[in-house]
Formats: structure tokens, sequence, C-alpha cells
């Protein structure tokens, strides 16, 4: 029993109330006091999740939490060299929804943070913001006040386009794990360090309005949909405590990211919104998530370490590694915590514990394919539970993904040479996880017969329900696969033990394979 800082800013603060058995709600809920140095009472309220966000406070001023029956816990927060409002610089808000409004507050915005002080806030009130993609800086903290909401244009004219490369060869621009020219995101940083986003206010990345929705595969003016909020080449970055909605592709992508703290968010997107991901570090290190609450239409946390080209390349590939993901609640999407598809750069020490997970297609997904190269290697799952998955747990290495993905050679169960794009997967271990409301299997492990995956240790795994409506289906996306309902753990060209024993239910793939 304890209370832990999870992250903090000058006016902000994220803490996690962990009493014994919690993961991300607390029942019954816990009452809690803000006191100042000298014991007296600031604020008071009550608690029903572990997370909590305490906004609007004094920089670089010592405070103390006290939780009912978790003590005391003293925090300090960071100092601030000045606050500059955005309004002083012309920014307004309230304004349409045209390219001109949008442009025009832009600029003033780009104003504001040049005005900003080196460690100074600037602050963003109340209200709706209808402003074009702004590149933030360095040593810079934007804080969204309660009420204000940043809101990207509908109308993509003027838009600005992120290209593949920058100047010194680096990948700049991205999708899906290549270089590729991409519309920049509505808000983006490039190289920047010791950036904060922190307050109670929301994003908006207006995927609902325009047309970002109807092309998820495709471009427009030869640019890739941008994401909702984009950091490349960053550094010691903290983001705590608003919301995010409506990304026009992925939510937050930190891309070659090194120490990113993100707390006590909120993720969303219409459950039908195509690649709306809530947050994919990709080849990034150091990335600590916790108390965030996820509802998107695609994976609710998507692990990535870039994809080698058609042709092989791979310049522009790093290592993910060092990722902790805790306290949070997965709502719905198409997995949980999800590592691959793209993840050539290899992917390393991923500990994900104390989460709920409702209504998501799979809790935990490793996905990958021939072609790819790369390793996962350490995953760990403890303290999870898992309500109305379809899959509980997949490893999957013959991924369908790509124009080529159905091909002979990458969905032949047939032994193939081993080189470097043999993508392997190694060590996964799944501790204490209480599944209900099953539906397809408790777990799917399709490994390649040239590399099998694993070791994998399922230890103390309960399935406490079924869903009993459920259909039979493919449990994890490949081609040859036979449809299961109810199934236990499905195993192929995989190293598993389970501690207790649970029900092995066979391979997955069918007898005889059929070309599609």
């Amino acid at each position: 029993m304890s209370i832990q800082l999870a992250a903090r800013s000058a006016r902000s603060v994220a803490l996690c109330l962990t009493r014994p058995g919690a993961r991300f709600h607390l029942d019954p809920p816990l009452p809690w006091r803000l006191r100042d140095a000298n014991g007296a009472v600031l604020r008071e309220g009550v608690s029903a999740a572990v997370p909590l966000a305490l906004h609007g406070l004094t920089p670089d001023t010592v405070f103390e939490i006290e939780a009912e029956g978790l003590g005391r816990s003293g925090f300090r927060t960071r100092p601030c060299a000045g606050l500059v409002e955005a309004t002083d610089h012309g920014l307004r808000p309230g304004l349409d929804d045209t390219a001109a409004n949008a442009a025009a507050n832009a600029r003033a915005f780009s104003a504001a943070i040049a005005a900003t002080p080196k460690g100074g806030t600037l602050r963003l009130g109340a209200g709706r913001w209808i402003c074009a993609p702004v590149r933030l800086h360095s040593h810079l903290t934007l804080w969204l006040d309660a009420g204000a909401e940043l809101s990207a244009p509908s109308d993509r004219a003027g838009w600005p386009i992120l290209p593949a490369r920058g100047t010194g060869g680096a990948m700049l621009g991205s999708w899906e794990g290549l270089p590729a020219d991409c519309f920049a995101a509505p808000l983006h940083a490039v190289g920047a360090q010791d950036l904060t986003i922190d307050g109670p206010g929301a994003l908006d990345g207006g995927g609902d309005r325009g047309d970002w929705w109807a092309w998820p595969k495709g471009t427009r003016d030869g640019a890739r949909r941008p994401r909702g909020l984009h950091l490349i080449d960053c550094r010691d970055v903290t983001l705590l405590g608003f919301s995010i909605r409506n990304a026009p592709s992925w939510t937050i992508h930190p891309q070659g990211c090194d120490r990113l703290t993100a707390a006590h968010l909120s993720i969303s997107a219409p459950h039908d919104s195509p690649n709306t991901d809530g947050f994919n570090p990709e080849m990034c290190r150091e990335v600590a998530i916790s108390g965030t609450r996820f509802s998107v239409g695609d994976d609710c946390i998507a692990i990535k370490a870039g994809k080698r080209g058609p042709a092989g390349a791979a310049d522009h590939l790093r290592e993910t590694r060092g990722v902790v993901i805790r306290h949070c609640l997965m709502e719905r999407g198409h997995g949980g915590v999800v590592i691959g598809s793209e993840m050539s750069g290899g992917v390393s020490d991923v500990v994900v514990e104390a989460c709920e997970m409702e209504g998501t297609d799979r809790g935990l997904r490793l996905k990958t394919r021939r072609g790819r190269g790369g390793a996962v290697e350490n995953v760990t799952m403890r303290d999870v539970s898992m309500t109305g998955v379809a899959t509980a747990i997949s490893a999957n290495a013959f991924y369908h993904c790509d124009a080529d993905g159905h091909d002979g050679w990458v969905q032949s169960r047939g032994a193939a040479p081993v080189d470097e794009t043999t993508p392997r997967i190694g060590a996964i271990t799944v501790e204490r996880l209480q599944i209900a409301g099953l539906a397809h299997a408790a777990g799917a492990f399709l490994g390649l017969p040239e590399r099998p995956l694993g070791p994998v240790l399922l230890r103390d795994v309960t399935i406490e329900s079924l869903d009993e409506e459920a259909c039979a289906e493919a449990p994890v996306m490949a081609d040859h696969l036979r449809k299961v309902r109810h199934a236990g753990l499905l195993i192929e060209n995989a190293e598993l033990r389970a501690e207790p024993a649970l029900p092995i239910d066979g391979t997955l793939t069918r007898e005889t394979e059929e070309t599609p």
C-alpha cells in the first residue's frame, strides 16, 4: 500500500493510489487530502480510481498527499521560468472552422511559443481554439486549462507535410514503420528536449471532420494521414492529465524518443475509426504509461520498432526497449497491449501490470511475419484482468499484413531458411491473469517452424467465465487456421509451460492447407 508519484510538472501532478489488488478502479473509493508544507488542508476528495491527477498547483512548491489507509507522501512541483498567455499573442477562441482562421491562430500560437522563456509555461485558457498544425519546442510546458480544447481544422488546405527524411537523412515523416511523407500532426515536435504537455484540457485531432478516415491506407497530395500527437526524436517528455480524441490516424506516436512519461491521459476515438491506435511508442527507450484510459478504433497500445523496407532496407531502424505500463484501463480496441507488427528493430523489456482490459478483441498480442526480422524479448504481464476478450493472449508469426501478406512464402507452414529477415519471438511471462467472458481462446501461439517461439510461461491464469453467445472464429490473423470457440491453449511451433496446467486444444492450422 502506497502513494506513488507517476509524473509531475510545474502545475500538475499524477499520482497512483496503490491499494492492494487494485488495478484501475478502486472499490470502495478512497478519500484523499492535499496539504501544504505546514499541514494545512488545501483540497480533499474521493477517488474511484487508482490514478489521481491534481491540477492548478503552485510551481516549485512542496505538497503532501494523504489517502485513507495509504499514509502520506510528499512531492515538489517543478519550477516555472514564466507564464505566457496565448491570447497575448493573438490566439483567439471561438472562431469558425475555416482554413484561414486555423492558419491565423497557428501563426499566433507559434509566436506565443517563441515568446515563452526557456523552462516557462504557455497557457491555453478555456475555449475552443481552431488551429492549424503547430510545432512545439524544447524546454516548454504547454498548459491546457480546464475547458480548453485545441482543435484541428476540418479543411486540409495548406496543411504542412513532413518529408520522409530530414536534411541529415534520418527518418522524419513515417507510415507503418517506414519513412514516408505524412501530414504534420496538429501538435508535433522534432528533436525537442524537456517538453511537457499537461493540464485538464483537451486536444481534438479532427478525424471525425473532413475526410481523414475515408482513405485509411491511401495518400492525398502525396502524403499519409497525420497522427494526433507526433513526437519525433525527442528526449525527456512528460504528457500529463489531458484528453486527446479523434486523431486522423494513430493518436499519440512517439517515434525515436527517449525517457517519455505519459500519465493519467484519456485517449479516445470512435470504435469504427480506422487505425486510430491509442499510444504507439516506436523505436523508443524508457517509456512509462500509467493511469491512462483508452477507448479507440484499433489497438490501445501498440509497441513498435520500425519495419524493413520491401528490399530489406533497415537504415532507419532502432530498438524499442524498456516500456512499462501500469494501472491503465483499455475499454475497447483490437488489442489491449500489442507488440508489432512493425518490430524489425527489435522490442525488449516490456512490463504490463495492474491493468484492466474490457472488450478488447485480444489482451496481450504479439504479431510479426517472415520478412520482418528483429526480435521480441522479455515481455511480462502480471496482475491483469480481461473481460469480454476474444483471445486473451496471442503470439502470431504469420500475421498477414502488407500487400504480400497472403503470399505462399509468408504463410507456408513448411520450414524456410533462416536469415536476418526471420523474426524471433522470445521469452513471454504471464502471471496472475483473470479472464472473464472468453470467446475464442485463452491463448494462441503460432510460431515459425524454422524458428519456434518462446519460452512462454503462464502462471496462475484463470478462466472465470465464457461468452456463451460467441461464434467460432480464427483466434489470430493468419491463413489456413481453424475456427475455435471457448478453447484453452492452441500451440504450434512454440515452447510453453502453464502452472497450473491449462487445457491444450491442439494446434491452430487446419489439417489441409488451403491457398486463399
